[in-house]
């Protein structure tokens, strides 16, 4: 890939990187010129897309529904037209033997799939499936990310792309496993998550094993979310700095504070199985959550026994089975950094403040934070500023 099309050069100069001749095949990327040029042009919107869901998931509030569609709509119509171009290109410059018909339908199956998510957002009608709809696009966009990370070595602008701010300029030095480390033993990894079962968890394990022991992120979906979908929301911060990822399904359709506890046994499960296989830093573990996760990782975070170090909820409330248990007793001396947005439709803001008023009385080490525009979905801007409080940067 040291040579390639001026198309293809200029989207990579534009990422900022010099093109390193690693790739997820045997063999490194043609230097066909169409082909070189279709992938760019696919690339290019592909990821912009991308991002410009990532923008709207920030900004849902229902007033702005209308708003945030008209931002994506655009951008999914490029998509589609770029998408077009691709499948004439590809047949006919696509070499199986080198690879790259499996490159580029990988690259076409997260282009379905984020256009997918862009028509779901941006559909109009019965009002009553509006939240539906906006969960499905939700869903179609994280199956994108998990479909384009499989190309991150072949394609140094996907590599960029799920990496963290100034730690793009790593990229392609992200994955270098210690002499004698089996590569099948990090990365991404499947336990019974699939989308239509409940009750196992997505994770991810840095491959620079030379960073361990790793700190480890327990991430808890929302309600009537899911493991694999949520695992996205932290997959780009946690690589970016060495993190393992652990994100969990509730065996129910929420976390279970609201009856028998269920999750908790199941939780600590995950933990110890992964600390028996990988080398997990015990005194660096953050559990957090959205919404139902993080009126969760309150509870389970405050049981006795757990193995979390820290907390960081996100748009959740503090469930009163806290005090009835005595939870709020082992909060003392505990690092929680609360986060709640001031126009949280679901969770008013001044749940939040009352939530961090009994934390601070039983003597929690908290930060509040308080966002003046943030609705009822999740900040993906505060993970940077919580994994620097959580890791002492």
């Amino acid at each position: 890939m040291a040579g390639g099309s001026a198309v293809y050069r200029l989207w990579l100069a534009r990422a900022g990187v010099t093109v390193y001749p690693r790739s997820w095949m045997t063999d490194p990327i043609s230097d066909e010129p169409v082909l070189l040029d279709a992938i760019a042009a696919l690339g290019v919107p592909l990821l912009d897309t991308l991002a410009s869901l990532e923008f709207v998931q920030r900004r849902l509030h229902p007033p702005r529904i209308a708003e945030l569609r008209e931002v994506l709509r655009p951008r999914g119509e490029a998509l589609e037209t770029a998408r077009e171009v691709f499948r004439e290109v590809v047949p006919k410059a696509a070499d199986p033997a080198q690879g790259i018909a499996a490159l580029c339908a990988t690259l076409e199956a997260a282009t379905v799939a984020a256009l997918r998510s862009t028509e779901l957002f941006c559909q109009e009608g019965d009002p009553a499936r509006g939240v539906s709809l906006i969960l499905e696009s939700m869903r179609s966009h994280a199956i994108s990310q998990e479909t384009l990370f499989g190309l991150r070595r072949a394609l140094s602008p996907v590599d960029r792309f799920f990496l963290d701010g100034s730690r793009q300029e790593e990229a392609g030095r992200f994955e270098r496993p210690a002499p004698g480390v089996e590569a099948d033993s990090a990365g991404i990894f499947q336990a019974s998550n699939d989308r239509d079962a409940r009750g196992g968890f997505s994770l991810w394990i840095p491959e620079d094993f030379s960073k361990a022991p790793f700190p480890l992120v327990v991430a808890l979906h929302g309600g009537s979310g899911h493991g694999a979908d949520f695992f996205w929301t932290w997959l780009r911060e946690g690589r970016s700095r060495h993190c393992a990822v652990l994100a969990p399904t509730a065996r129910g359709a929420t976390w279970s504070f609201g009856g028998p506890d269920v999750d908790s046994a199941s939780l600590r499960a995950m933990f110890e199985w992964v600390c028996e296989r990988w080398s997990i830093d015990r005194e660096r573990v953050l559990l957090t959550g959205l919404s139902d996760g993080a009126t969760y990782s309150l509870f389970a975070g405050l049981q006795e026994g757990v193995p979390y170090t820290a907390l960081a909820p996100v748009s959740g409330v503090l469930h009163p089975a806290n005090f009835v248990d005595g939870n709020l007793d082992r909060a003392r001396g505990l690092p929680i950094y609360l986060v709640h947005g001031a126009l949280d439709w679901m969770f008013p803001v001044e749940q939040a403040r009352w939530a961090s008023e009994q934390l601070r009385a039983a003597g929690a080490d908290l930060v509040y934070r308080e966002i003046e525009d943030l609705s009822h979905t999740y900040p993906r801007e505060e993970n940077s500023p919580i994994l620097d409080w959580f890791l002492g940067s």
